[in-house]
């Protein structure tokens, strides 16, 4: 399933990559760009951290990042948030009396495979800065 939680991370990181003064880096500044309960921040920033991505100190407010931008590919993002392993789900139960129903979930997998294969390759090939670099920030 296709959730935000992705587009939320990029969204974080890119704010920790761009701004010098460390010390806005609150949950309540991040939480006020992305437009989101400082909670959902603070979840998002502990998953990064834990992931290896993010640093921070305690009672001091900001956050570093720990990957150079450059090096940090949006696979290794959606990975990061534990992104769902697939896209699509196949229905269960398909009639097995009807032509298409018992051979629809054999073909769909193979065919959503390709697709997910074709998303992380493109996912490995982008890095946040190329994100940065379209924001031109």
């Amino acid at each position: 399933m296709v959730n935000s939680r992705f587009s939320v991370a990029i969204h974080i990181l890119s704010l920790i990559a761009t701004t010098s003064d460390k010390s806005q880096l609150t949950s309540d500044f991040m939480a006020g760009s992305v437009n989101t309960n400082p909670v959902v921040v603070r979840r998002m920033i502990g998953t990064l951290k834990k992931a290896g991505l993010l640093s921070s100190q305690t009672g001091i407010a900001g956050y570093e990042l720990l990957v150079e931008p450059r090096d940090l590919t949006l696979l290794a993002i959606y990975q990061a948030i534990d992104g769902p392993e697939q896209l699509f789900a196949i229905h269960d139960e398909p009639n097995p009396a009807c032509m298409v129903g018992r051979k629809i979930q054999h073909t769909l997998e193979g065919v959503y495979t390709s697709i997910w294969h074709a998303m992380e390759e493109q996912l490995q090939a982008q890095t946040l800065q190329d994100v940065l670099d379209q924001l031109r920030l």
